[in-house]
């Protein structure tokens, strides 16, 4: 068995902040840019830069029109109209 210190340098890395890029400065970002974004998060950062761009889009950003999205939308309670007795 390895040390734990061998243990956490393998797979995905959770760094401190979530990026916060959209759709657009994901298509525009630079190869560099994606390479090292995608090292950060310990993420494979192979093939071609449209393939980079794909799995970064799909790895980070979230469905706007999901159907959780909508669910927890429509549950939502504004607590300004909310009556309390």
């Amino acid at each position: 068995m390895g040390s734990i210190k061998d243990q956490s340098m393998s797979g995905f890395q959770m760094p401190l902040h979530y990026p916060k890029y959209t759709k657009n400065e994901y298509q525009e970002m630079p190869e560099w840019m994606l390479d090292r974004l995608l090292a950060e998060y310990g993420l494979p950062a192979m093939g071609d830069l449209a393939h980079k761009r794909n799995f970064a889009m799909g790895a980070f950003l979230w469905p706007a029109n999901d159907i959780s999205s909508q669910y927890y939308a429509s549950k939502t309670v504004d607590l300004r109209k909310k009556k309390y007795d």
